[in-house]
C-alpha cells in the first residue's frame, strides 16, 4: 500500500483518539493528508541570544542558560509560577499561569536549559510568559562575549562537531515550522510543537522520495525545485533560500492544477456545446437604439456590446462576465443583449436573487422599452395560480420575449419556445448546479452572460471565473456626481443630524443601515473575524455586541429627532411581503428615512436618496461598504455616504475606511479588500469552496505566479488538446488524483 494512504492513527505519536481528533478539526486522516498541511510561519532557531542583549519590545528568542530558583505568586485564578533564569549576563523571569504543578515537578535548578518564548516587561522587569523548554546537551554553552551590537546572538559552542547538530533537539536547527491547531487540539497536547513532532516522525518514514507532480520540461522550463524537495523544504527547510524556492514551486503546482482544471473544462464545453449563431441586428434592436435609448451609451457601454457581439455571432456558446459598478448601465447592456437574441427568433430570460431586484429590473426594463412591441414578464415566488399558468402556456408558445425572475425560473416546469440568452445578475448568489439547469432549458445551450456589481480583483476573478470571458464597464453614464464620502465619530451626531435636515428639506430621502436588529440578536451580516482585535474568537462574538448600534433603538431615536419626517425600518426577519411593502413606500417617497440593515445592500433603486449613513461601519467589510454606498448617488443630486465609527479604531480598520473616503473605485477597492483581508473574508467566495481550498498560494500576494500558472496550463491545453502526449501523462494522471480529493472542483468551473 502507498504510504501516503496509509491512516494517520499508525503515525508514532497520534494513536485512534488523536486521529478522530485531527480528522474533526483538520481533515487530517492519513499521512498524505498531514504532508499536506504546511506551516503557517517559520521561527529561525539556530540564533541563542544572551539575556542582557534582549528587550521586551523583540521578538521571539532563544536563550541557553539554567533556572536558579523558584516563586510562587499569587492566590487561587491568580496563582502563578516564576522561574528565575540566568545565563551569566543577566536574568529574567520565566512565568507560568496554567501547569504549575507539571513545571514545578519537570524542571530543577541548576540545570541547564534551552528556552524560546517572546520576551515581555511586567513591573519593569522583562519575563517570559509560557516558554517553550527543554534540556541543553552538556556540549552547548551560550558565548557570554560582550558586543555593541544588541542584537547579535551568541554562537553555539565551537566544540559541537559536525553532524553532531543532527543529535540536537529540534529547538535549534535553524528554520522551525509553526503549524495551525484549534483550541481542542491544543487541550489534547496537539499545539503547534506537538504537531512538528507528528509532521518530524512521519519525515522518518518516508525515506524514498516522492513521486513528481509535474512533467519534467515545465519543471525545467520554470527552474522548478523538486517536488520531493519542495515538501521536505516546506516542513522543514534547510535554509531561508531553499524555503523560498519551496514555497515557489508549491504555489506554482498548486494554481497550475486549479488552472488546468478550468481551461480544460473550458475546451470540453467548446467542444460538446456549439453556440447558436445570432447574425441578425434587426427591427428591435435598431428601434430601441435610434428612438428609445434613453440617454447616449458610454464608450465603455459600447465596448462591452461589441464584445457580446462577437461572441454570439461566432458559432460557439458564450460564456461571459460582465463587470460594472453600480449604476455603470450594465442592465441597458443586457437589455439590449436581449434585443439582439428577439432579433435573431428567440428568447432571453434575466435571473436575479431576490424577487425586489427582479422587480426592479422588469420595472426598469419596461420604462426603457416604452411601446416597443416586447413583452416582458415577471416570474418569482408571488406569480401564482392561473397567473402562473397563463405566464407558463405564453412562454412555451413564445409570446413572452423577456422573462424576469428569481431561482423560479430554473424549475423544471418553466419551458421556453426557444431560450436563446441567459443573464445571471449578481452571479455569486447562485450555485454552480441551479445556473447549469438553465442551459438545459433549449436544445443548443443557450449564451450566457454573467453580471455583478461586487467587483473582482484580477487574481480572483482568474481562478473564480476563470472560465469565463470577462468584460467591464469601467465608466459610469454622464451627469452622475461622484459620491462624497466622510468618516465621522459616534461623537459627531449633531454634524449628521444637520446633513440630513438639509437634504431632508431639500425634499431628498435617507438610507440609514445598523449591523444589528435588536441588541440581543446576532448581526445580519458576516463580520470578519479579527484576531489583532479580539482576544479570541469567542470572546469576540461575545464582546463585539456591546457597542453596536442596532437598528430598533435606531429606529426610536431617528423617529423622535425628525418627528415631522416619516420613518419606515426594512429587516431580513420581516415577512417578505411587509418588507417589499415598505420598500416600495420608501421608493414611492410615502416615507423618508428608510432604517435598514443590510437587506438593502443589492436591489434597491431610487434615484431621490442622497444620504447612504451606515452605523459601526467599522464592522463591514470594504466590499459591503461600497455596495451599500451605492445605494445612493444614482440621480443628478450630489450624494453622500457617512461611516459612523467608534473613536478607538485598530490599524487594519482604519486603512479599510480611510479607502472608502479616498476613493468611489469599486476596482481599486476590491483590490484593496483582497490585499487587508485575503480572499478567504471576501464576500461571495465562500460558497465557491476556492478560497478555502488553497492550502499555500494566496491570492492577494500571488499574482504573478497565478498568471505565470494559467499561461502555462493554457500551452499544455492547446499543444495537447486531446491529452494524448506521453510527456504529459503525468499532469493527467495528477489532475484525476485531485479531483478525487474534497477539493470543490465543481464550484472552480
Amino acid at each position: 500500500m502507498n504510504i501516503l494512504s496509509q491512516d494517520i492513527k499508525y503515525l508514532q505519536g497520534v494513536g485512534p483518539n488523536r486521529a478522530t481528533l485531527l480528522a474533526n478539526e483538520l481533515n487530517i486522516k492519513t499521512i498524505g493528508d498531514l504532508l499536506a498541511y504546511y506551516p503557517y510561519k517559520y521561527v529561525d532557531r539556530s540564533r541563542i541570544y544572551k539575556i542582557s542583549d534582549i528587550s521586551g519590545s523583540m521578538p521571539y528568542v532563544q536563550l541557553c542558560g539554567q533556572i536558579f530558583s523558584f516563586d510562587t505568586v499569587g492566590e487561587g485564578r491568580n496563582k502563578r509560577l516564576i522561574a528565575h533564569f540566568a545565563d551569566g549576563t543577566g536574568s529574567i523571569d520565566l512565568v507560568w499561569f496554567q501547569g504549575i504543578k507539571y513545571v514545578a515537578k519537570t524542571y530543577d535548578c541548576r540545570k541547564s536549559y534551552i528556552v524560546f518564548g517572546k520576551p515581555s516587561i511586567f513591573n519593569g522587569h522583562i519575563q517570559i510568559a509560557h516558554p517553550e523548554i527543554e534540556h541543553a546537551p552538556a556540549n552547548l554553552k551560550p558565548q557570554a562575549r560582550t558586543t555593541g551590537n544588541l542584537f547579535e546572538e551568541t554562537s553555539l559552542n565551537p566544540n559541537i562537531q559536525e553532524g553532531e547538530l543532527d543529535a540536537q533537539p529540534t529547538m535549534f536547527k535553524g528554520l522551525c515550522p509553526s503549524y495551525n491547531t484549534s483550541e481542542k487540539m491544543k487541550r489534547s497536547g496537539l499545539t503547534s510543537a506537538g504537531m512538528a513532532k507528528l509532521t518530524a516522525n512521519m519525515f522518518k518514514l518516508l525515506k524514498e522520495p516522492l513521486a513528481e507532480t509535474l512533467p519534467p520540461y515545465i519543471v525545467q522550463q520554470h527552474r522548478l525545485m523538486s517536488h520531493d524537495d519542495a515538501i521536505r523544504n516546506i516542513h522543514y527547510p534547510t535554509s531561508p533560500d531553499a524555503l523560498r524556492h519551496a514555497q515557489l514551486r508549491l504555489k506554482f503546482e498548486e494554481l497550475f492544477y486549479v488552472q488546468l482544471n478550468i481551461l480544460r473544462y473550458v475546451k470540453d464545453r467548446q467542444l460538446r456545446y456549439k453556440g447558436l449563431i445570432f447574425n441578425t441586428i434587426g427591427d428591435q434592436f435598431n428601434g430601441f437604439f435610434y428612438h428609445h435609448l434613453p440617454f447616449q451609451l458610454t464608450e465603455a457601454q459600447k465596448r462591452v456590446i461589441r464584445e457580446i457581439r462577437a461572441d454570439m455571432k461566432s458559432g460557439r456558446q458564450m460564456n461571459r462576465l460582465l463587470q460594472g459598478d453600480v449604476g455603470s448601465g450594465k442592465t441597458l447592456v443586457a437589455l439590449m443583449v436581449a434585443l439582439i437574441a428577439i432579433d435573431n427568433g428567440c428568447q432571453a430570460c434575466i435571473m436575479a436573487p431576490t424577487e425586489i431586484l427582479a422587480e426592479q429590473h422588469l420595472a426598469t426594463l419596461r420604462k426603457f422599452l416604452g411601446d416597443m412591441p416586447v413583452r416582458v414578464e415577471l416570474l418569482t415566488g408571488s406569480v401564482k395560480g392561473k397567473r402562473r399558468t397563463e405566464l407558463f402556456k405564453d412562454l412555451v408558445a413564445g409570446a413572452v420575449n423577456i422573462l424576469v425572475g428569481t431561482h423560479a425560473v430554473i424549475e423544471d416546469n418553466v419551458l421556453f419556445h426557444k431560450l436563446g440568452l441567459v443573464v445571471i445578475d449578481e452571479q455569486h448568489r447562485f450555485g454552480v448546479a441551479q445556473r447549469a439547469k438553465l442551459w438545459m432549458k433549449n436544445s443548443v445551450p443557450p449564451h450566457v452572460l454573467v453580471m455583478t456589481a461586487t467587483p473582482i480583483p484580477r487574481t480572483l476573478a482568474m481562478t473564480l471565473y476563470g472560465d469565463l470571458d470577462v468584460s467591464i464597464i469601467d465608466e459610469l453614464p454622464p451627469g452622475r456626481k461622484p459620491i462624497r464620502t466622510v468618516h465621522m465619530f459616534d461623537a459627531h451626531r449633531q454634524r449628521i443630524y444637520e446633513l440630513m435636515h438639509r437634504e431632508l428639506s431639500l425634499g431628498r430621502q435617507i438610507y440609514i443601515v445598523y449591523p444589528l436588529i435588536k441588541e440581543t440578536e446576532p448581526t445580519e451580516q458576516r463580520v470578519p473575524s479579527n484576531p489583532f482585535e479580539w482576544p479570541s474568537r469567542d470572546e469576540g462574538r461575545r464582546s463585539q455586541k456591546m457597542d453596536l448600534k442596532d437598528l430598533e433603538a435606531g429606529f426610536e431615536e431617528i423617529s423622535r429627532a425628525f418627528p415631522t419626517y416619516k420613518v419606515s425600518k426594512v429587516h431580513g426577519k420581516m415577512k417578505p411581503a411587509d418588507k417589499d411593502a415598505e420598500m416600495q413606500r420608501f421608493a414611492s417617497h410615502e416615507t423618508h428615512i428608510l432604517v435598514s440593515t443590510t437587506v438593502i445592500e443589492v436591489g434597491v433603486n431610487v434615484p431621490n436618496a442622497s444620504v447612504m449613513i451606515i452605523e459601526n461601519a467599522e464592522r463591514f467589510g470594504l466590499s459591503q461598504l461600497h455596495q451599500l454606498r451605492g445605494r445612493v448617488g444614482r440621480g443628478a443630486d450630489q450624494s453622500y455616504c457617512v461611516l459612523v465609527t467608534k473613536h478607538e479604531l485598530g490599524d487594519t480598520t482604519r486603512k479599510r475606511i480611510q479607502v472608502m473616503v479616498d476613493t468611489t473605485d469599486g476596482f481599486v477597492i476590491a483590490e484593496q479588500d483582497l490585499a487587508l483581508r485575503g480572499p478567504g473574508d471576501l464576500e461571495g467566495t465562500q460558497q465557491s469552496g476556492m478560497a478555502f481550498d488553497l492550502k499555500i498560494a494566496n491570492l492577494a500576494r500571488d499574482g504573478q505566479i497565478l498568471t505565470l500558472a494559467r499561461q502555462t496550463a493554457q500551452a499544455v491545453i492547446t499543444a495537447d488538446p486531446e491529452e494524448r502526449n506521453p510527456q504529459n501523462d503525468i499532469l493527467w494522471r495528477h489532475l484525476r488524483e485531485l479531483r478525487k480529493t474534497n477539493i470543490n472542483w465543481g464550484a472552480i468551473s
